[in-house]
């Protein structure tokens, strides 16, 4: 169930958890846990966690159906992220709260942060959230790994379900902050792989204090296989067999650190 991020947080706050990954070291700095939260209110043509949708527990068809997605309280949650505190912490890590749309459990994720710490925490997210949500998480966490997925509302619409109006309010709201940032942008064959709008994104951050830099991550070719098992359909409205085009020199020409993931 989506929340508006009010509320106390503490004992007896609940969210649903999708899953936990262990020792991972793409999603922040160090080796971090990543929890991953069910639900987004996307709809984007290329994502490559169709089971992370819907906000509720689901069942997975297959040969081995199985239920996804798990209410649980924040207690719970931190004991099993604490497990592995001092690995965390000694290798410069901490936690990641992704998704889905991790902002869209907001009430959970800002009670749990306060409870993690001294772990760093990150977040990822697509800034599709009420400015005022947007602002309490980033208050209560680290570092923010934004995806700036197309500065064209239109097209952002087409692929997306929504246009980009809060994405860009939040990311302004970001460049205009303290909290560390980390743009990403998902590269999508023909969709916003342009130097256009790469460049149009590079305009957007440059020159923020707090940016650590952009990070490109290629389109993931394995996506379509989830679909079935999820219950929808896989209709990309790109070409998915071209490989996306990959140039991180726009960033450069900008003095914006890049890295291709």
């Amino acid at each position: 169930m989506r929340d508006d991020g009010a509320g106390p947080p503490g004992a007896g706050v609940t969210g649903v958890v999708l899953e936990v990954e262990e020792f991972a070291v793409h999603d922040g700095p160090g080796i971090r846990t990543v929890v991953f939260l069910k639900g987004c209110p996307l709809r984007c043509t290329w994502c490559h966690n169709p089971e992370a949708i819907t906000f509720g527990p689901q069942r997975l068809a297959g040969h081995e159906p199985r239920v996804v997605g798990v209410r649980t309280d924040v207690a719970t949650l931190a004991a099993r992220v604490l497990r592995f505190e001092r690995l965390l912490v000694e290798s410069g890590g901490g936690v990641t709260f992704s998704g889905g749309e991790p902002m869209a459990q907001a009430r959970f994720l800002v009670a749990a942060a306060g409870v993690l710490r001294p772990l760093h925490v990150a977040v990822e997210t697509s800034a599709h959230v009420a400015p005022a949500v947007f602002a309490r998480v980033v208050a209560a966490v680290d570092l923010v790994m934004v995806d700036v997925k197309h500065t064209d509302p239109e097209i952002h619409r087409r692929h997306t379900g929504r246009d980009n109006a809060l994405v860009l309010e939040n990311v302004r709201q970001l460049v205009a902050g303290t909290t560390p940032f980390v743009v990403r942008v998902p590269l999508i064959p023909g969709v916003n792989d342009d130097p256009a709008n790469l460049e149009r994104t590079a305009r957007l951050v440059a020159g923020a204090p707090a940016l650590r830099g952009v990070e490109l991550l290629p389109y993931n070719t394995m996506a379509p296989a989830k679909y079935a098992r999820a219950g929808r359909v896989f209709r990309p409205g790109f070409d998915t067999t071209r490989p996306p085009r990959v140039d991180p020199t726009v960033f450069e020409r900008y003095d914006i650190p890049c890295e291709v993931l």
